[in-house]
């Protein structure tokens, strides 16, 4: 049952963790590419489409990223009994 509950719990962070860091990784590879192109090879530059990506993906992922955490959290508490009490 405790392998049940951390695999579940590594599924929510994979799942809670993927869209941000996906959308930050697209941003930086168009940022990259586009510093390539242009030749402007200021490092800075990256940082603000990055932030803007990972906020955007916070606000359109956001209802879905607290609805995995919720279930995981709801998952958590029907099994904390079984695990406090064996016999439930």
């Amino acid at each position: 049952m405790v392998l049940d509950i951390v695999t579940e719990g590594l599924w929510t962070v994979i799942l809670v963790a993927a869209p941000p860091l996906v959308l930050g990784l697209i941003a930086g590879l168009v940022m990259a590419i586009f510093q390539t192109v242009t030749s402007i090879q200021e490092p800075t530059l990256a940082f603000i489409p990055k932030i803007l990506a990972v906020l955007l993906a916070l606000i359109a992922f956001g209802p879905f990223m607290l609805g995995q955490l919720t279930f995981f959290f709801e998952l958590i508490q029907e099994s904390f009994m079984s695990f406090v009490h064996p016999r439930y």
